[in-house]
Order: C-alpha cells, then sequence, then structure tokens
C-alpha cells in the first residue's frame, strides 16, 4: 500500500485529472512553467483548495479525517511562509525541537529572533523547520530553496535527505534542475494542469 495515493484529484480549469502514488522515502520532483498548476496541485493534495477526486494517506481517504490532523501528516510549505505572532519562537509549540532544527538548518538562536529581521531564505528554512516540528508523513515543498545560497541550500537538502530516511514521502516543486536531479526519485513535468513522467 503506498503512503500517498492520489486518484483522479482535479479542479477546473486549472488540474486535469491527476493520479499517482509515493512510497515512503520517495521523493516526486515537479517542475513546469509558471503558472501551470504545479503550486495548485500541492494546496489541493493539502485540502487548501476545493477540488474533486480522492487522496489517501496510508490507505485512508482524506475525507475520513479531520482536516487538521490531515493538514499535519500531509504538510504544505508555502514558497513564502506566513507569521501570525511578532517572535519566531512562538510559531512552535516545542521551543526546544524548534531550536534542534533550526540549528540544522544553520539558524542557530532563531528562536529569539523578531521575525521583522527575517531574510526571505531565513524565513523559507524556518518554515521549513516549523513543519517538521510538527511531525508530518508527507511534505509538500512549493520552492524550498529559491532564496537560498549554495551553503543555506545543501542544510535543506541535507534535512530532506533525513526526511526520506525516516519514512517520510516529498513532492518537491522547484525551478532548479540541480535540485530536482539531488532529490528527486521520479520526476513528472506540468504543463497547463496535464501531470505527465518525465523520462
Amino acid at each position: 500500500m503506498p503512503l500517498l495515493d492520489v486518484r483522479n484529484l482535479s479542479r477546473q480549469p486549472l488540474l486535469s485529472a491527476v493520479t499517482f502514488s509515493l512510497e515512503g522515502g520517495q521523493c516526486l520532483g515537479l517542475e513546469g512553467p509558471s503558472g501551470s498548476g504545479k503550486s495548485v496541485l500541492l494546496r489541493s493534495i493539502a485540502d487548501l483548495d476545493p477540488a474533486e477526486g480522492e487522496v489517501l494517506l496510508d490507505g485512508v481517504v482524506r475525507s475520513a479525517m479531520k482536516a487538521e490532523d490531515w493538514r499535519k501528516s500531509v504538510a504544505y510549505v508555502a514558497a513564502e511562509p506566513a507569521w501570525w505572532s511578532e517572535q519566531v519562537g512562538d510559531h512552535f509549540d516545542d521551543k526546544d525541537e524548534g531550536a534542534r532544527l533550526a540549528a540544522l538548518l544553520g539558524l542557530d538562536g532563531a528562536m529569539d529572533w523578531p521575525v521583522a529581521r527575517l531574510s526571505t531564505g531565513e524565513g523559507q528554512r524556518l518554515s521549513l523547520a516549523r513543519t517538521l516540528a510538527i511531525r508530518p508523513r508527507i511534505l509538500l515543498l512549493d520552492e524550498p530553496t529559491s532564496g537560498l545560497d549554495a551553503v543555506a541550500a545543501d542544510h535543506v537538502s541535507d534535512m530532506l535527505r533525513r526526511f526520506l530516511g525516516e519514512g517520510g514521502a516529498i513532492i518537491l516543486v522547484a525551478h532548479d534542475p540541480l535540485l530536482l536531479d539531488d532529490m528527486a526519485t521520479c520526476r513528472f513535468v506540468m504543463t497547463a494542469g496535464q501531470l505527465t513522467e518525465k523520462v
């Protein structure tokens, strides 16, 4: 049984009958032009946007789970994270775990920082840490390294490999072919809402 099973997921006219599955430890790399439906797909899987079709986690259909539980297990990380409090640490239920994850991403001491001081890249890494702290099974990542230099991007890649090694699965949207070459165990292309496997 796959960890994630997506069946005929559609949101007309933006997304057309997408079907695929992922096992634990797999990373699906997704590329395609801007506006082709990549973010719509991620948000539809995460149950953040309305869509037709079915999505299952470990064989359990999404509609059988509370929305909050689904979004903790199948977690979407936006390219531009949202913040709802002035201090970084306020966004973590467990600040010790947040500090540990932030340090692994090259951000020692970040729990004490004001959100206003964050660069784009720091915000992206802390958003990933914030998501990993809730222990999801699936990560839906929208351009997670777009604002990062090479060293910071390596920290993120290391963290994602660790997540995969622990049995998680990732859908990774990226324009960076080197990141996709490095991380993806399978590759797909999105064009005008149509998903095709890249050979």
